[in-house]
Order: structure tokens, then sequence, then C-alpha cells
């Protein structure tokens, strides 16, 4: 499948447009629902496919973000066959505690994924937890950049971004 064909996929069905308020505050007019590609198993597993062929060398565990980057990252796991961890915004207060449940990250090369990025605050926050546990986290992948300032936040706190599509690829593929 082409990028631009699965760009055309995702956009049918997860475009919106309206007024939408988005996690870092800001306003837009445009809106990639993501829950709309993440429920279809079949295109789920295509975008997975996709970004599968972009897991750094080196990766040792895929730790997919509450709650938008679980299914991705279980769907990236069938086709890299590396282990997931599922990162939670917190830990929580009973049973294992942990806020990374799943694949053992500690002293481990992470890649953290992620639905879609726009300022790129939750992997800040969640790469910040991750490190302070032992792991080693360099990247972030995501299915869709909004192409708001997320790439240059995480290359701030030394991560880079690898995206699947950008807002860009989307519109263009319309």
């Amino acid at each position: 499948m082409t990028s631009s064909s699965l760009a055309r996929q995702i956009n049918a069905a997860s475009h919106l447009t309206g007024n939408f308020v988005l996690r870092s505050g800001l306003t837009a007019t445009e809106y990639f629902d993501k829950y709309r590609f993440e429920g279809d198993p079949v295109l789920l597993d295509a975008i997975a496919r996709e970004m599968a062929q972009l897991v750094p060398e080196g990766t040792e565990v895929l730790a997919g973000l509450e709650m938008g980057g679980i299914p991705v990252v279980t769907a990236l796991g069938r086709h890299t066959g590396l282990p997931c961890a599922f990162v939670r915004k917190q830990a929580k207060p009973y049973g294992t505690c942990r806020l990374a449940e799943g694949a053992d990250i500690v002293g481990r090369r992470v890649l953290v994924v992620e639905d879609v990025v726009t300022s790129g605050g939750q992997i800040v926050l969640s790469t910040t937890e991750l490190r302070a546990l032992g792991a080693d986290v360099r990247e972030a992948l995501c299915v869709i950049d909004r192409q708001q300032g997320g790439a240059e936040a995480l290359a701030g706190e030394g991560i880079g971004l690898v995206s699947l599509l950008t807002a860009d690829d989307l519109r263009a593929a319309v």
C-alpha cells in the first residue's frame, strides 16, 4: 500500500471539521479523530504494517501511551514481534502500582508510540518518567504529526519524532 493511499483511507475515516479544543489547549477547525482509525481493525493493521518499517534499529520495547497509543502499539507489536509496554498517565495506586505495564523497560531501548502528536506534551511527560525508571528513550513514533510544534518540543528533550504521516500528507491525499 502506498503512503498516499493509506493517507486517503485515514483521512476518509477520521477527518472532521468544526471547532475543536486540542489537548495542548490550542483550537483547531479540523480534527483527526484517532479513535475512528484505531477502531477499524483492517485500517489499524495497515497502519501498523507501514509503521513497522519506521521502527529504529536497536529498539527492544515498544511503549504505547495511554490511551490512543495502546491500540497502535499492540498492532505494531504484531508486525515487529517486539514486546510492548502500556504506559499510564500516572501509576495506579493499587495492584502492581506501575507506570508501565507489560514488558520490562529497565535498561532497554524503548520506542514511545503515540497516535497523534500536536504539542508533544504527553510524550515529554511520559518519556521523563520512563527515563527515571531506567528506560533508554531516544525516539517517539506516531501515526500523525499535526505539525504544530511537537517535533521541535520533543527535539528539545532529546527525543526524535518519526511519523508515518503528517497533517500535510493527509490534506494532500484528499
